[in-house]
């Protein structure tokens, strides 16, 4: 009876804790609030910036900043717009450009964008670091890590509250949160779900488009990425969705997409 009687408990602390992603309007789990989790992410993101070879008052790394400005500002405008300006006042954006031949790019909860060298040569321009840019911001918006920490927590812990979560077993939590946000050993990136990288080539490609970058080049820009390792796919796409899949997601949310760049335009 007492198991019964928890698991009924636990189904109602799951339903209370389920929120919506803006647009697409998916639930999720979301039992990590955002007070609880940007301590880690601060500390977490301070830690590879301070490691890290900045270039982000470079050329190349003041465009990754303005896409980053440009982006970031037609989202909030739009989330506003929408009702959200609760989630809008979770962001605190910052965009850096690292040296790294790693093709890769990654946001952290909160806004805390890094992208690295070893993508550049990928994206080409200024609408290709927009794709990318855009892609990252979704994760954000879409609190995916938060998520991810909420249902980690839950299979391994039982626990919903991030405090009790680290005094009970603060190495299983601080390992649960790397894993949220996409982090591994050695600061090595770990891909997110399936789901929430095609959810969030949904997003980004709309959330390119309001900033005024021209969304066709979005499945172009997948293509080279897809080129861009060979036989061995780069690690942005490292057991991520097939690139033709991502395309032809891309292509029918193209339409929708275009309104809000002609809008911009």
């Amino acid at each position: 009876m007492m198991k019964k009687i928890l698991a009924i408990l636990l189904v109602v602390m799951v339903l209370d804790a389920c929120s919506k992603v803006p647009i697409t309007g998916r639930r999720q789990l979301s039992a990590v609030s955002h007070e609880e989790i940007m301590p880690l992410v601060n500390e977490q993101y301070d830690s590879v910036i301070s490691e890290g070879k900045v270039l982000t008052n470079t050329a190349d790394g003041r465009k990754v900043a303005e896409v980053g400005r440009r982006v970031s500002e037609a989202v909030e405008a739009f989330l506003i717009q929408e009702g959200y300006s609760e989630l809008v006042s979770e962001f605190e954006w910052e965009f850096n450009l690292l040296e790294s031949d790693q093709i890769n790019a990654w946001c952290m909860p909160g806004g805390k964008v890094a992208f690295y060298t070893g993508i550049l040569p990928v994206t080409q321009d200024e609408t290709g670091i927009a794709v990318v840019m855009g892609h990252e911001v979704a994760h954000a918006v879409a609190s995916h890590s938060r998520e991810r920490m909420s249902n980690g927590m839950i299979a391994n812990l039982g626990l919903s509250v991030l405090s009790a979560a680290m005094g009970q077993n603060p190495t299983m939590t601080q390992q649960i949160f790397l894993q949220s946000v996409g982090m591994g050993s050695q600061l090595g990136m770990l891909s997110f779900s399936r789901k929430h990288e095609l959810e969030a080539d949904e997003l980004g490609l709309l959330f390119m488009a309001m900033a005024g970058y021209d969304p066709r080049e979005a499945p172009v820009f997948w293509q080279r990425m897809s080129a861009a390792g060979g036989e061995a796919p780069p690690e942005f796409l490292s057991t991520h969705p097939g690139p033709d899949r991502r395309i032809d997601r891309l292509n029918a949310n193209m339409n929708k997409a275009l309104e809000y760049y002609n809008k911009a335009n």
